[in-house]
């Protein structure tokens, strides 16, 4: 079966999220909700719901061209249309009874092989079903994305005994490769595995910091850091979820669990909340929750409530003395007599401990879960792997200690995974290890390093040898930025390779291939005025970006996530790129009070004057890579980055991010045959006419208060990079021409008070300065 279809009925938050995402695969959608009594507009709804896609942030859509994929319509004039499509996706008010009136609907009216699906977060399929005929049951399953559809890559799938494998497949195959979603079977459970875990783990972090008397910073510093879950915590992802919402999940929750589950001693909500939802405080989307932004003598002030007065006071921000890292730290700090210890013990051992108890009730084994609760809720270790990051057997003596249950699945005290022969297994319930296995066409950094030791390595890179004469250069350090070690390793790489492998791909399994230039080591040699020192940091770049660019291989780079500064600048220089869809790339030198200086301004400038479609002349050319540059443009996705240049119309954008490596290493041997080096560049650029233009420009924006003083005299420099200095149009340039250029700019603008202001401000509000 193949999904060139959708439909998705009910154009709600997640509805229309649902469907913009589809559309963010290249697939038609029909989006349709109800026609509202006596409105003359009768898709308004649904019209209104794409609109205000277009204007949500974070966005939506990779590209606003595709809201051109989604119909708007109603249920009541358009359901005809859905004899044509392959998938309905049903995201209507969670009330089985309007449900199921709706499914008798689409049962007479599409084909036979059309998949029907519910996004149902609360409903079990059993219900859903119940006095539905066979037919319908063999088509229907629950598909569950997760919130933003787009950004979240968990996909819950339940199936009935009924349904019909073929269709399962096809959806589960679709979500991975057209969605980038990693579907995990989930047996008919209330929640699923998501939601019964995350919302029992929210609702004891939030009901133990309220009895502990602790402050909502503080839970939050506490469960985040030390465990590998996001900064949000547990408050400010109550906030992000919606205060107004867990009174519905709990009430269903109460109706569907039996009684003696555990998830009832944690089903209350506090009169706080209560209170909270009365007047409005139901997180974000409302006035405010547990964090709020508040005005004050005219400035915005984050603030936070009290759970013991229900008072907003500022927001002081709380973080642990050390962070607790190694299994003997985290061991000590959770036997720890502070508050904030014996709150993190009681969080977390509930939080695992229900867990191990819900196997195999809501899945079969415990990759499904840890699966399920690092792709739905970010955590960077799922309840099975944190258990064995504290150890099961430590973890079992103290429940025993403390006279608690231990869940059967940890009565052997064993270790819930191990690594064998290259390999990572799972424990079973019956004890017995056995294999973890990938999906067919996925290729992952992480297993590749159980095999076999890196080829190379520093500690702030290593090269790797991934099968079939491929080598990938993976950088290692915080955020991946690059420092000396990680150019010295570029270079080496370029030798290794050129002897021992037939092409290489940049890649790493991290969530940002790269923040740039280590910023550190420059500060520190603009404040003891070592300006040889920044001058060989800057040729260092150059020569290694120049040594990938002509190496007598190709190189693929396959980024995701973040990749400015330097990071894109070694991007630039790569034969073709292999992109995941989540890719935020650009030269955002600038807002540091600096310019490209790796070859940036460069690569990117010949990007634009090859560009087939750009109007005549050099100077447009030169404009557009002044304005992506000046002012520091990053892309929102890897389909916008391709719409800026930044990536070619021949590099690849890949959906689902574990089969990224697979398809860099695909492209990378496909263009071993006949490899040659590119030709160096040749420029011909107007030079003093040009930075007299743009000089107007800067002179203009500084007059209508949209530069500051110190933007002016960056812009200046860029200006004078990107129009070839003092050359004339007749007189080619050579790329020398151009690194030596930016290295000028770079040099003079990092000895500027202003560039050091903008870095230390930086370091110290994570934000930028405009001075």
């Amino acid at each position: 079966m193949n999904i060139r279809k959708v439909a998705v009925i009910g154009a709600g938050v997640m509805g229309a999220g649902i469907a913009a995402h589809i559309a963010n695969a290249g697939i038609p959608v029909y989006l349709l909700d109800i026609a509202p009594k006596n409105a003359e507009n009768r898709n308004t709804i649904a019209e209104a719901a794409i609109a205000k896609l277009l204007k949500a942030e974070p966005a939506p859509f990779m590209h606003k061209n595709n809201a051109r994929l989604v119909t708007p319509g109603n249920i009541e004039d358009h359901l005809e249309r859905l004899k044509d499509v392959d998938w309905v996706i049903e995201a209507v008010i969670e009330n089985p009874a309007i449900k199921q009136e709706l499914y008798r609907k689409l049962d007479n009216i599409c084909r036979p092989d059309t998949l029907i699906s519910s996004n149902t977060s609360t409903l079990p399929l059993k219900l859903l079903t119940r006095d539905m005929p066979d037919s319908f049951k063999q088509r229907f399953i629950i598909t569950h994305f997760f919130n933003p559809p787009r950004y979240m890559r968990l996909l819950e799938l339940v199936a009935g005994s009924q349904a019909r494998p073929e269709l399962v497949a096809a959806v589960s195959h679709f979500a991975d490769t057209h969605l980038g979603k990693d579907s995990v079977t989930c047996k008919d459970t209330p929640g699923f595995i998501g939601n019964r875990i995350g919302i029992y783990w929210l609702q004891y972090g939030l009901l133990e910091a309220i009895k502990l008397g602790l402050s909502v910073e503080q839970a939050d510093a506490v469960m985040s850091a030390p465990f590998g879950i996001p900064k949000t915590g547990i408050f400010g992802l109550l906030d992000l979820v919606g205060l107004d919402l867990i009174p519905h999940i709990l009430g269903g929750m109460e109706r569907a669990l039996p009684k003696e589950d555990a998830f009832h001693q944690v089903n209350i909500l506090p009169p706080l909340v209560q209170t909270m939802i009365a007047d409005g405080y139901t997180g974000r989307k409302g006035k405010g929750g547990f964090y709020r932004l508040h005005d004050t003598g005219g400035k915005r002030v984050k603030e936070s409530i009290s759970l013991q007065t229900g008072e907003y006071q500022p927001s002081e921000k709380f973080a642990l003395p050390t962070v607790p890292k190694t299994q003997d730290e985290l061991r000590t700090f959770l036997l720890g007599d502070e508050t904030i210890c014996r709150y993190a013990w009681q969080v977390l051992s509930n939080t695992l401990a229900y867990s191990a108890s819900l196997i195999p009730e809501i899945a079969d084994d415990t990759v499904a879960v840890d699966t399920a609760m690092r792709l739905g809720y970010n955590w960077k270790y799922g309840p099975f792997e944190l258990l064995d990051r504290i150890g099961v057997a430590w973890f079992v003596d103290r429940l025993i200690a403390e006279n608690r249950d231990v869940p059967p699945l940890l009565a052997s005290r064993h270790s819930l995974y191990k690594v064998d022969s290259g390999k990572r297994w799972f424990a079973d319930l019956s004890g017995n290890y056995r294999p973890v296995r990938r999906t067919h066409g996925i290729l992952m950094l992480a297993d590749i390093k159980l095999q076999a030791p890196a080829v190379l390595a520093n500690p702030s890179a290593s090269l790797w040898d991934i099968g079939d004469g491929v080598a990938c250069l993976e950088f290692h350090s915080k955020m991946n930025t690059l420092d000396m070690d990680s150019l010295a390793l570029v270079r080496q790489s370029v030798g290794k390779v050129k002897t021992d492998f037939s092409a290489l791909i940049i890649h790493n399994d991290a969530d940002n291939f790269s923040a740039g230039a280590n910023l550190t080591l420059l500060v520190q040699a603009i404040k003891t005025q070592d300006w040889p020192a920044v001058e060989q940091l800057i040729k260092q770049g150059q020569q290694s970006y120049r040594t990938l660019k002509y190496a007598p291989f190709p190189v693929v780079a396959a980024p995701s996530g973040l990749a400015l500064g330097g990071g894109c600048e070694i991007l630039l220089h790569c034969d073709a790129i292999q992109a995941h869809a989540e890719l935020y790339v650009g030269l955002v030198e600038v807002g540091v009070g600096l310019v490209p200086g790796w070859g940036g301004c460069k690569e990117y400038l010949r990007r634009r004057l090859e560009f087939a479609r750009r109007p005549g002349g050099p100077m447009p050319a030169i404009a557009q890579a002044f304005e992506t540059i000046g002012m520091a443009k990053v892309s929102k996705s890897a389909a916008e980055a391709k719409e800026m240049l930044f990536l070619s119309t021949t590099d690849g954008i890949t959906m689902n991010k574990d089969r990224l490596l697979a398809d860099a290493k695909a492209k990378a041997l496909k263009l071993t045959q006949d490899y040659a080096p590119p030709n160096p560049g040749i420029y011909h650029l107007p030079g003093a006419s040009a930075k007299a233009a743009m000089d107007i420009a800067i002179n203009n924006l500084k007059l209508a208060g949209k530069i500051t003083n110190y933007d002016v005299e960056i812009s200046q420099q860029l200006a004078n990079v990107l129009s070839g200095g003092l050359c004339d149009i007749t007189e080619p340039l050579d790329e020398d021409d151009l690194l030596n250029l930016e290295l000028d700019a770079f040099l003079h603008l990092v000895k500027q008070p202003g560039t050091l202001a903008r870095l230390e401000h930086l370091f110290k509000t994570g934000r930028p300065l405009r001075n």
